[in-house]
């Protein structure tokens, strides 16, 4: 981390739809000149200036011009600030300019990265560089995948405290949700499928429930692609959208913490959809392709719902931990806006926020949100994202 940094954040990607929420959220949150030091960034300095005065941010928000295509511009932006965060994807496409040169020079990263072969390759490329340099690269900073990944992390913890130690298997499963995924995971997933139609070996990464822990191989994993009916939780369920991405991270999460869960940890995820006949049609429809990302009618990347949907979202996703002898724990994250916007724009800020201020100590490399800051972010995102964790 640059301690010289003329800034603690530089929001890359201020003038998109998520950018401008970010803005939003911290100008409103923290002001300006004030306790976090930020700045607003991309392509063009009118459009940003634009962006700020629609937002309400004071006139004295500064604006940095910065272009994924040109690489003098990245670092000139990286050189600036103790930690880039950026909304600009799908990264496949935006990213890797950008996290080489947080790399190179020792300045944090953070972004909203859900596709898993893109973040193996820049692992390989980046981690060694980042550890010599200190830099943090922190992928994965929203809805994918910090109420999973934490949630995880959170339910161990419990486990710890009521069980004595950690649990081998977890099952994480979605019991309610309202808002859309947004139209940068759209393009992502698109961008996703068209590279592995042209390089093969990009299939057998999105396959491996371990690809982002490169070098290891854990136990064979549920693979969570069709519906089933839960005895313990009386209700069918279906799969989850998202488990693709969300899964992998958590192990990686557990590889960085020293295979603390258990070196032959289970996880897996997917969506409950109520008991009977109801249930299994509602977790059939969804199997067989209902609510998927890949359609032409979602969101374009930079569209989004009004404030309105926003305000109105919502998410709950329960978390069981099952111990060895058939003790349970469960815990619980919920939200309080949609997820692909009003919660994943406060989960970044704030996951930017905690790196740069509190989490001074760890060290550089290429880290999951819940490894590298655990119960600190857990505590910002409960003071000021609208998130909850429970123990049930």
């Amino acid at each position: 981390m640059n301690p010289a940094a003329e800034f603690d954040i530089i929001v890359y990607g201020a003038s998109g739809f998520t950018g401008r929420l970010v803005a939003e959220y911290l100008a409103r949150q923290y002001g300006v000149g004030g306790s976090v030091r930020w700045a607003m960034a991309g392509r063009s300095l009118e459009k940003l200036a634009e962006v700020r005065d629609e937002i309400g941010a004071p006139g004295e928000t500064p604006l940095v011009v910065a272009d994924a295509g040109d690489e003098a511009s990245l670092a000139a932006m990286v050189s600036r600030t103790k930690a880039v965060l950026t909304t600009v994807g799908p990264y496949q496409l935006y990213g890797s300019a950008l996290v080489a040169a947080c790399a190179a020079a020792g300045t944090d990263y953070l972004d909203l990265c859900g596709e898993p072969a893109w973040m193996r390759h820049m692992i390989d490329a980046h981690q060694a560089t980042a550890q010599r340099t200190g830099a943090r690269i922190v992928f994965s900073c929203g809805f994918d995948s910090i109420p999973f990944e934490l949630g995880v992390w959170f339910v161990q913890e419990a486990a710890r405290q009521k069980l004595g130690g950690p649990v081998p298997r977890v099952k994480g499963r979605v019991r309610g949700m309202k808002g859309g995924f947004s139209g940068g995971t759209a393009a992502s997933l698109k961008a996703t499928m068209a590279a592995a139609a042209r390089d093969p070996s990009i299939i057998a990464l999105l396959k491996n429930p371990f690809s982002l822990v490169p070098g290891f191989e854990g136990p064979e994993q549920p693979s969570g692609a069709k519906p089933l009916f839960e005895e313990d939780l009386g209700s069918w369920s279906a799969p989850f959208v998202m488990a693709a991405i969300n899964t992998r991270n958590v192990h990686r999460s557990n590889a960085l913490l020293g295979q603390s869960y258990a070196a032959d940890f289970v996880y897996d995820e997917m969506m409950l959809t109520g008991p009977g006949d109801q249930g299994q049609q509602i977790a059939e429809a969804i199997a067989g392709g209902a609510g998927g990302l890949g359609g032409e009618g979602g969101p374009k990347p930079g569209e989004g719902p009004s404030k309105e949907e926003r305000e109105t979202g919502f998410y709950d996703v329960l978390f069981v931990g099952i111990a060895a002898d058939g003790q349970r724990v469960m815990a619980s994250v919920k939200g309080d806006k949609d997820p692909g916007y009003g919660s994943t724009s406060k989960m970044i800020a704030e996951s930017a926020i905690c790196l740069v201020t509190e989490a001074g100590e760890v060290p550089g490399g290429i880290w999951t949100p819940g490894a590298a800051m655990q119960g600190k972010l857990v505590a910002r995102l409960e003071a000021n994202a609208g998130l909850k964790f429970t123990v049930e």
